[in-house]
């Protein structure tokens, strides 16, 4: 008898078969227990902290910030993890339904695996029953793309859906309205660059607005004019500042102080010939990444013109998209460079902060949301609320389809497949079910999350979508079944769609593994 090989080094791990397999379901069943109180309107906030005490604490309920900021080592959890931020990343919403589906499916599959049901068997009633809930919710959808004031209620019911479960769920009518407003001016763009947020501390979250056209988070120049009409804007990217040697290590010695007189006379003449340069290329608003020192600044207020200094990359990124212009680093050719354009450059007052406000962009989509709110917390969390709305909508103004929410697609799916798993023989029917109950398990999260009889509402609502009533779903403000569309719980067909195939796609993958193979610390 041969004498067991070790093919892997010392210290590497390895799980197989049963062990393998029973390691991914418990920390993906984990995962989803974690983020499933956070599900639905009634939904429960975490508290997240870091060990660095400097770190900011985190308190939210969104599924993708969670996942991301906890320290996981489980190879499932990762998994489930990467599906959370590619929903956010694709869609904007639905990072914990995503998570919450695949670790239900999960859970049927620990049980089916238990009762000696082969992995291939189960992923293939899983393929079958996704393509019959694909249908079921395709049929279902929406589209009031032809009637302009439907479809803009449309995008209101499902921004005031997304926001049910954030911390604005209180003043939720307004940050829908605001969304929808915001959005719409990007005339069926999906590129949210041109909707650009600022988070002011104080006041409260009521006190958020629109801005129409783009606001800066800097201040004008001392001595400069305060504001600019039919703005010449050029944007750069370069050095304004004169007594720094930009050659690190580098030494200069003089035998008198009156070399040094030279040397500072030297370097502010050439400030001086840059910003006559700059000046040539016909401009009133000269707006630089980096610092603007004293003498130039001055030199600029000299020639009537309002410099801005120190704007943020992404500051200034945004402000060349929205006005036109190109950033710029060299200034010996101005035929050559893109100016920006705006009807009006003025500074504001934004609580006790001045902003610069630029209206009449040359980019007329380009609009500013202003936040407020009592704490930054508050602030983060409602931010994140509102990204969300704004991904959801700008997705919908492309695909134009919205299905039912409040559970109801979630039932009709699992109609869709419990039929498909009653006409198929043979064992992909048992998996077929399986896929029908972990469906049916997301209304019956939402309805536990908000502390009524799940059991109740659950079956009360299968029956009434047996019956043919396909528009009813769970009320969670009565604590009843209702119909969706009189209740205007609606949401984005592309948000459900990406749902159940990330889900099913994450959970195919996990129940295929039959080895985990950890590799051995490296010494250091």
């Amino acid at each position: 008898m041969l004498a067991p090989v070790q093919i892997l080094k010392q210290n590497a791990e390895e799980e197989k078969a049963e062990t393998a397999r029973l390691s991914s379901f418990v920390g993906a069943i984990a995962i989803g227990d974690l983020v499933k109180s956070t599900l639905g309107p009634k939904g429960m906030d975490k508290i997240l902290q870091s060990p660095n005490k400097n770190s900011p604490l985190i308190v939210t309920n969104d599924g993708a910030t969670i996942l991301k900021s906890i320290g996981i080592d489980n190879p499932a959890c990762k998994i489930l993890v990467e599906i959370s931020k590619v929903q956010d990343d694709e869609v904007g919403d639905g990072t914990t339904s995503v998570t919450v589906l695949a670790c239900e499916l999960l859970r049927e599959a620990e049980t089916l695996v238990g009762q000696k049901l082969h992995p291939q068997t189960i992923i293939a009633g899983w393929r079958k029953a996704v393509e019959a809930a694909d249908k079921a919710l395709a049929q279902a959808a929406m589209d009031n793309s032809a009637d302009i004031e439907k479809f803009r209620k449309d995008l209101f019911n499902i921004a005031m859906t997304t926001l049910s479960s954030k911390i604005v769920q209180q003043g939720r009518e307004m940050f829908a309205n605001l969304a929808v407003d915001a959005v719409l001016r990007l005339k069926g763009k999906t590129d949210l660059q041109a909707i650009q947020i600022i988070k002011k501390l104080g006041g409260n979250m009521s006190d958020s607005y629109l801005e129409s056209g783009f606001l800066l988070d800097k201040k004008i120049g001392i001595n400069q004019p305060k504001r600019i009409d039919k703005a010449r804007i050029l944007i750069a990217n370069t050095t304004m500042d004169t007594d720094k040697i930009k050659v690190f290590g580098s030494r200069v010695r003089v035998d008198g102080m009156a070399k040094v007189a030279e040397l500072e006379l030297a370097e502010k003449e050439k400030m001086k010939e840059k910003v006559q340069k700059i000046v040539k290329h016909d401009i009133n608003v000269f707006i630089n990444r980096q610092l603007i020192y004293n003498y130039p600044e001055q030199l600029f207020a000299d020639n009537g013109i309002m410099a801005i200094e120190h704007a943020d990359f992404d500051g200034i990124e945004r402000l060349a998209l929205v006005t036109g212009g190109e950033i710029v680093s060299t200034f010996d050719h101005p035929e050559l460079v893109k100016l920006g354009h705006c009807d009006v450059i003025e500074e504001i007052m934004i609580g006790e902060d001045k902003l610069i406000r630029f209206s009449g962009v040359a980019l007329g989509e380009a609009c500013t949301v202003v936040l407020r709110g009592a704490t930054q917390q508050i602030l983060d969390e409602v931010e994140r609320s509102l990204h969300d709305a704004l991904c959801v909508l700008s997705q919908t103004t492309r695909t134009y389809k919205t299905v039912l929410g409040g559970g109801c697609s979630e039932m009709l799916m699992a109609n869709a497949v419990q039929q498909l798993a009653a006409q198929t023989p043979g064992k992909e029917a048992v998996a077929i079910e399986a896929f029908a109950r972990a469906l049916a398990k997301l209304p019956t999260i939402i309805a536990d999350n908000g502390g009524y009889d799940s059991s109740q509402l659950v079956a009360q609502l299968r029956a009434l979508h047996n019956q043919g009533k396909n528009t009813v779903g769970l009320n969670m403000k009565e604590g009843t079944v209702g119909d969706m569309i009189e209740l205007g719980v609606i949401e984005s067909y592309q948000l459900k769609k990406q749902v159940l195939h990330s889900a099913a796609e994450a959970a195919e993958m996990i129940l295929r593994v039959d080895d985990i193979i950890k590799a051995a610390p490296r010494l250091v």
